[in-house]
């Protein structure tokens, strides 16, 4: 699902300071695609935000817009 994976860096690259390191793969889980998001390791807090926020945040939108059970990660 090339559209998915551009979502999720996009929203990714929107919220880093280094929009250059933001790496996204695609793997399978038990329930469905899971994308796994690597920055550069100053971003990571960042990314996750204040409570989880901004991830959770991301999370989502990328639910609603897969309309299915889809997980994202932070490496």
């Amino acid at each position: 699902m090339k559209a998915m994976k551009d979502l999720v860096e996009y929203l990714a690259k929107s919220v880093v300071d280094r929009p250059e390191a933001v790496r996204v793969q695609e793997r399978r889980g038990r329930e469905g695609p899971v994308y796994l998001v690597e920055v550069a390791p100053e971003d990571k807090g960042r990314l996750i935000g204040k409570g989880g926020r901004v991830i959770e945040s991301i999370r989502t939108l990328v639910r609603a817009y897969a309309k299915r059970k889809v997980g994202v990660e932070v490496r």
